[in-house]
């Protein structure tokens, strides 16, 4: 385990994202399409269930892992804080500035910059604000900064 990287759950790791369904806020995180399966009504957990067959169905809409990711540091996806260190969180600043057109410097140091730019993202993303970047926050970055049409307004 990297210095100051922890493992856990700080975040709900069962959400739908998808591109589009923008709310009345504009920022296209938000919607039905984003809601996660644990407390979710029966229609909302069915669309997302629907949703998911459709992606399935069609390939050309799945974002690219592995190889293709367009970041390279590293596939380990801790739990990062304020005093994290390492490749991880240059993965995350690489993840920040591809999403959401950021200009954090890659340096592996996740610092008062980072922190805020991931509140940011956060807020947008309409999850959990807190700065730090546990399972649900990893899956947006990866999804968001794989996407060939970024980066987007918040």
């Amino acid at each position: 385990m990297g210095q100051g990287a922890t493992f856990g759950g700080d975040e709900d790791a069962t959400s739908i994202h998808r591109r589009g369904d923008p709310d009345s806020s504009g920022c296209p995180f938000r919607g039905p399409a984003f809601a996660t399966s644990q407390g979710a009504p029966p229609s909302v957990t069915a669309k997302a269930s629907s949703q998911a067959a459709h992606a399935a169905n069609h390939p050309g809409t799945l974002v690219a892992q592995g190889p293709d990711d367009i970041c390279n540091y590293t596939n380990r996806r801790p739990n990062l804080h304020r005093g994290s260190q390492g490749r991880a969180v240059q993965q995350a600043q690489c993840y920040l500035n591809e999403a959401i057109g950021a200009s954090l410097a890659e340096d592996g140091d996740f610092g008062r910059a980072t922190r805020n730019t991931t509140r940011l993202f956060q807020q947008c993303a309409d999850i959990t604000v807190d700065g730090r970047i546990g399972a649900q926050t990893w899956s947006f970055l990866s999804f968001w900064a794989n996407q060939p049409d970024t980066p987007f307004d918040c």
